[in-house]
């Protein structure tokens, strides 16, 4: 769940993910089953909470190692139609992938929670208030080698504004003030422009109320200068 009382952990250096044994007895029920399920190479379906009452449903799963004195499993994702007659290398780089892009989607589905309840579920630039229009923007792109997905690196913006800060043709200042390209701020359109973008130039940007959770000021000044640039 979302506040899990267990360590699972999800690296996605190493590629696999870390369950916790049930309680602390490896031969509880629980954990005879997960270990039944390695030894068959049965698949299961791993439920993660993204927020609350939600849950990403990833299968198949495999257990793929058993550490009881450290009471935990190790588990890969593979993919659903995946033939199970491959060859062990082949699998295994499959099953590394997948799993490399399952961790990918949570890492961006916690970042999404973490930055939109920062932003009070509100679009920075226009207040927009509907969840499903808003988004989680990167200021330091995923690439970055400083672009990690924590609340400090992000925005909480409605996907026009998102798209518009990605493509520069919004840029936010060190300051949190909004600036509009110039010839954006030209371009004679309809009613989306002109209130949508061109009327939000030299407006500042409504910040999370706690200071750690407000963007990163070396981030935006890094960040500004892309879109100066452009």
């Amino acid at each position: 769940s979302v506040e899990s009382p267990y360590e699972d952990e999800h690296d996605s250096d190493a590629g696999h993910f870390i369950y916790k044994y049930q309680g602390t007895d490896p031969n509880h029920s629980d954990n005879r089953a997960l270990r039944s399920a390695m030894e068959w190479q049965r698949p299961i379906l791993y439920l993660v909470g993204v927020d609350p009452g939600i849950y990403d449903a990833i299968f198949p799963v495999y257990i793929v190692g058993d550490d009881p004195a450290a009471l935990q499993f190790t588990m890969v994702a593979d993919q659903p139609a995946a033939s199970i007659d491959a060859t062990s290398v082949i699998v295994e780089a499959r099953r590394e992938y997948a799993t490399r892009a399952v961790m990918q989607r949570l890492h961006q589905q916690q970042f999404r929670r973490v930055v939109l309840r920062a932003y009070r579920e509100r679009c920075a630039i226009c207040r927009l208030g509907h969840v499903d229009l808003l988004d989680a923007a990167h200021i330091l792109a995923d690439r970055h080698p400083k672009g990690a997905p924590i609340v400090t690196n992000g925005l909480g913006l409605c996907k026009i504004h998102h798209s518009a800060f990605d493509t520069n043709i919004i840029g936010i200042d060190p300051d949190a003030k909004v600036h509009v390209r110039s010839d954006i701020l030209i371009e004679v359109d309809g009613p989306m422009l002109k209130h949508g973008l061109q009327e939000v130039h030299g407006s500042m940007l409504v910040l999370p109320r706690e200071l750690n959770s407000r963007p990163n000021r070396d981030f935006l000044a890094e960040r500004f200068e892309e879109f100066r640039a452009a």
